[in-house]
């Protein structure tokens, strides 16, 4: 779903935004926003005082995100990746500095030709962007050369087709997990979790032959979503 109704699909007519008013009955104001084809945590207001002390929670970094993305390749076991990115849509704009840290839950070696190997690796990562650049992950994770698998923009159009093919998931692999910021007009920290309930991304995210990380608690990440 769109978060709100965009020129970047003119023709779409339903969106979260709309959705959300409808079952609440509220005016609402979005604060945090996700590409049509990434799921997880959206963050919305339901005033203009509180959709200010958020938005400023964001924009000075104070909020704490964390997405999972399931890329090509093995990566290292985590790092920082600071580098400038530009809007597709905003090109006459100088690039906006963009830092990402990401680390490696789980790696994964599949016995399948898909581009130049016998075999063929992939990595789901913990990412946490430090600032809100359009795109910046998947820009960021292209320009380290392991882009998001599903990624029709900056992906690998081999990898998208494998994994369409062999675990019918068509979808972008990138997923906001977990957000935590302060509730507006107080102290108190508040952390929103979404685990991934997604078919097409749980089919990956199932495949036996992943090797999670010690730390790693898998069924943190994609345990069902249940409602009373």
């Amino acid at each position: 779903m769109l978060v709100h109704r965009s020129a970047l699909d003119r023709h779409e007519q339903n969106n979260a935004l709309r959705s959300l008013r409808d079952q609440t009955g509220h005016y609402l104001y979005p604060v945090h926003r996700l590409d049509k084809p990434t799921s997880g945590v959206l963050v919305f207001a339901l005033s203009k005082a509180a959709a200010t002390s958020l938005s400023a929670q964001f924009e000075n970094a104070q909020v704490q995100k964390n997405y999972l993305a399931v890329v090509r390749g093995h990566c290292e076991d985590g790092g920082i990746i600071d580098h400038a990115v530009r809007d597709r849509d905003a090109k006459d704009k100088k690039p906006a500095d963009a830092i990402t840290r990401y680390t490696v839950a789980a790696t994964i070696e599949l016995p399948y030709y898909v581009d130049r190997y016998p075999t063929t690796r992939y990595s789901l990562l913990q990412v946490q962007p430090q600032t809100g650049r359009r795109h910046q992950i998947r820009l960021h994770m292209k320009h380290i050369s392991h882009p998001i698998v599903g990624d029709t923009n900056y992906g690998k159009t081999p990898h998208n087709k494998f994994f369409a093919s062999h675990y019918q998931c068509r979808r972008l692999l990138l997923h906001a997990h977990s957000i935590c910021l302060t509730e507006p007009g107080s102290s108190q920290a508040v952390t929103i979790t979404a685990p991934v309930n997604d078919t097409q991304f749980l089919r990956v995210l199932n495949e036996p032959a992943w090797q999670w990380q010690a730390a790693t608690d898998a069924e943190y990440f994609c345990r069902p979503v249940t409602t009373d």
